[in-house]
């Protein structure tokens, strides 16, 4: 039997680079500062979670595929030691299953992650209305098909690299709908419940119901079951 541990992830602003600045001005113009400070604790509490239940497992047989990797090896390590050095709370959980016998695998094609930055980008340092419809239009119509098409790549190559006996754990994007993709002999665990993550994003862009919002950020808060 093969096995993955799904973690959707949630980004934080050292996973951006250099359009976190621009990326956090315009979530606050859209959420309230209130509610975006309120959101970064919630990421931090996440993010404690997911470590605290990683140091409790035996890394020697995790096979580590995530989000944005494009590599393996010595070059995909770097990139996870550069990443974690930065201040990313998921790198530094791969690296501390790494350094613990983990290892990390090719996870994404290229020339999709290139092509979805520089739509996010452009999106993020538009100035003027003009700028900003165009890239929006642009971002959107693009969004869905690269998505699928990174999607399909990921459970592919899990597909194709995962081994019988093996546990895999996929650092994946929220919004991102791998799991149908996988084929069928692939048992997939939940870390945390994508479908409520996603509820969460959706309830604090929205601005609305405090309530819903309150319980959504405890859950994700809350300590990853066993």
């Amino acid at each position: 039997m093969r096995k993955l541990l799904y973690v959707p992830i949630i980004h934080v602003e050292s996973d951006l680079g250099s359009i976190a600045p621009a990326i956090d001005k315009r979530s606050t113009q859209i959420c309230g500062r209130e509610r975006w400070e309120r959101h970064k604790q919630t990421v931090f509490t996440f993010w404690d979670q997911i470590e605290e239940y990683f140091m409790k497992l035996d890394a020697g047989n995790l096979k580590i595929y995530q989000d944005g990797l494009m590599a393996d090896g010595e070059l995909g390590q770097k990139i996870i030691e550069e990443g974690a050095q930065k201040g990313s709370r998921n790198y530094q959980i791969v690296l501390d299953l790494i350094r613990r016998g983990a290892e990390i695998r090719k996870t994404e094609d290229i020339a999709l992650l290139k092509e979805e930055y520089d739509r996010i980008l452009k999106l993020a340092q538009s100035k003027s209305l003009w700028e900003r419809t165009t890239a929006y239009i642009g971002y959107r119509f693009h969004k869905d098909r690269l998505m699928k098409k990174r999607d399909r790549f990921i459970a592919d190559t899990i597909g194709e690299t995962l081994r019988n006996g093996e546990t895999g754990v996929l650092f994946m994007g929220a919004f991102h709908d791998v799991t149908p993709n996988l084929a069928e002999d692939i048992h997939v665990e939940e870390v945390k419940d994508p479908q409520k993550v996603k509820d969460y994003f959706k309830t604090l862009i929205s601005g609305g119901n405090k309530e819903k919002f309150d319980q959504l950020a405890e859950y994700l808060g809350s300590v990853v079951s066993e």
